[in-house]
C-alpha cells in the first residue's frame, strides 16, 4: 500500500507554538492536508522560540513538517471572513487560543458547525474548555505543575522539579490527536456529524500519572518525591560506571531481578530476606542502590552493559543527542530522518511514530517559509484571483 492513512483529511491548524501545532504534525505525518495559519507580520512565535540557525527557528521546523504555512490574520473581519470559507473545506480545525476568543471572533463551533456540520474543531488549551479556571491563560509549565508531574519529580529533600522540555504540550498534543480520530471515527459511522474534541494541557499528564488517585482514595497514600525510584518496583534507578557513564535498571519482575543479580556478581542477594521480594526489595530500596551502585561504579560503561545484556536483565544507557545519533539500534529503526530544507539544507529530525507496515508516515518536507503555500491555497483552494490577493497583501491581511 502506498496512500497514507489520513490522505483525504483536510486539517486548518489555527494554533501556535506547541501543543497544537504538534498535534497537527501527527496529523500531517500520516497525510493529513495541512494548511497552517500565521499571522502575517511575524508568524507563529515558536519561529523564535528556542534555538535558531542564519535567523531560522530550528523548532518550528520540526512541529510544522509536512503543512502548507499561509499567513492571515485572525483579527481581522476579513480575514475572519476567510476562516469560514476555509472552514468550508476541512474536515478539522484545530486551536489553541485562550477559550472565548474564537467566539469573539465570530469563529466559534456553533458559528463553524453551521457552514461545515461534519466538521471536527479540536480546542486545545491550559484547562479545558469549561470549569473555573477555564479562561485563565495556560501554558505547559503550568499544566505540570497543576497535574502534579512536579510535585513527585526529583528528590525528598529538594524543590519539585518541572520538566526539561515541553512534556505539558507533548501530552497534550498525542491526547488531542488521539480524540480527533476518535472524532472523525464517530462521523464516518455516525451519520457525519462533528463535535469538539476539548483538549486541556493538564489532562492528560494526570492520566499518566497512573495510581496516584486510587492509591489515595482506597489507602490514603501520598506519592512522595523520590529521585529515579518507583513506589512500585525496585530496583528502578540510574547508576554510574567508572568511566563516568550512566545505565538505567529495572528489575520489574522477580526473574528480571534475578538477572541483574547474576550479570553484576550480586549472588547474595538472592538469599538475602532483604532482597527475597519486590515488596521487600522496596522496603530497603536505598540499600539496595547502594549494593548496586557500589558494584557498578567498579566496571566499565562497556563491561556493565555486556554482563547485563548478555544476561537479558533490562538495561539501558542513560543517552543525549549524540550518543543515539550514532546507535546502531536508533538507525536500524530510522529514529532519525533527514530532510532536505530551502533555508538550511539537510536538516534531521525525529521520524515519524508510530510505524505502520501497510502506510507508514513520512516527513516529506519542514517547515516552510511564511506565507510560502499562499499562492496554492488562497488561488487554487479559494478561487482567489491575483488581483483580490494582491489587496490581501497589502492590506495586511495575509
Amino acid at each position: 500500500m502506498s496512500s497514507l492513512p489520513l490522505e483525504k483529511v483536510k486539517v486548518l491548524d489555527l494554533s501556535n507554538l506547541l501543543a497544537g501545532p504538534m498535534l497537527a504534525m501527527y496529523l500531517a505525518d500520516f497525510g493529513a492536508d495541512v494548511i497552517k495559519v500565521e499571522q502575517p507580520s511575524g508568524g507563529d512565535e515558536m519561529r523564535r522560540w528556542g534555538r535558531s540557525k542564519n535567523g531560522v527557528g530550528l523548532f518550528y521546523k520540526m512541529i510544522n513538517r509536512n503543512k502548507k504555512c499561509v499567513t492571515l490574520n485572525l483579527r481581522s473581519p476579513k480575514g475572519q471572513e476567510i476562516v469560514r470559507r476555509l472552514v468550508a473545506e476541512v474536515d478539522v480545525v484545530v486551536e489553541n487560543f485562550r477559550p472565548g476568543r474564537m467566539e469573539k471572533w465570530g469563529l466559534g463551533y456553533d458559528t463553524l458547525r453551521a457552514i461545515n456540520p461534519g466538521l471536527v474543531m479540536v480546542r486545545v488549551s491550559g484547562y479545558g474548555q469549561s470549569g473555573p479556571y477555564s479562561t485563565r491563560p495556560g501554558f505547559g509549565t503550568i499544566a505540570e505543575a497543576l497535574s502534579g508531574c512536579a510535585a513527585i519529580t526529583g528528590y525528598s529533600d529538594d524543590n519539585p522539579l518541572l520538566p526539561s522540555f515541553g512534556l505539558g504540550d507533548g501530552s497534550a498534543a498525542i491526547f488531542g490527536a488521539f480524540g480527533t480520530m476518535l472524532a472523525l471515527f464517530n462521523r464516518a459511522n455516525n451519520g457525519g456529524k462533528g463535535q469538539v474534541v476539548d483538549v486541556s494541557l493538564y489532562e492528560g499528564l494526570f492520566t499518566l500519572l497512573g495510581p496516584q488517585v486510587v492509591d489515595f482514595d482506597q489507602l490514603g497514600v501520598l506519592q512522595r518525591r523520590n529521585g529515579s525510584r518507583l513506589p512500585f518496583v525496585a530496583p528502578r534507578n540510574t547508576f554510574r560506571t567508572s568511566d563516568e557513564r550512566w545505565i538505567a535498571i529495572a528489575g520489574s519482575t522477580q526473574t528480571t531481578f534475578e538477572r541483574m543479580a547474576r550479570a553484576l556478581g550480586l549472588d547474595d542477594m538472592l538469599s538475602d530476606p532483604k532482597f527475597a521480594s519486590n515488596e521487600q526489595r522496596i522496603t530497603n530500596c536505598e540499600e539496595l542502590d547502594e549494593r548496586i551502585q557500589e558494584r557498578i561504579a567498579h566496571m566499565s560503561y562497556a563491561e556493565a552493559m555486556q554482563a547485563l545484556v548478555s544476561s537479558e536483565a533490562p538495561a539501558g544507557p542513560v543517552n543525549d543527542v549524540e550518543n543515539f545519533l550514532d546507535d546502531p539500534h536508533f538507525q536500524a529503526r530510522e529514529n532519525v530522518v533527514s530532510v532536505d530544507d530551502d533555508e538550511l539544507g539537510p536538516i534531521r529530525m525525529q521520524n515519524v511514530v508510530p510505524k505502520l507496515t501497510g502506510t507508514p508516515g513520512k516527513v516529506k518536507w519542514a517547515g516552510g517559509k511564511i506565507g510560502q503555500f499562499n499562492k496554492e491555497i488562497y488561488a487554487g483552494l479559494l478561487k482567489m484571483s491575483a488581483s483580490e490577493i494582491g489587496d490581501l497583501r497589502q492590506q495586511g491581511i495575509i
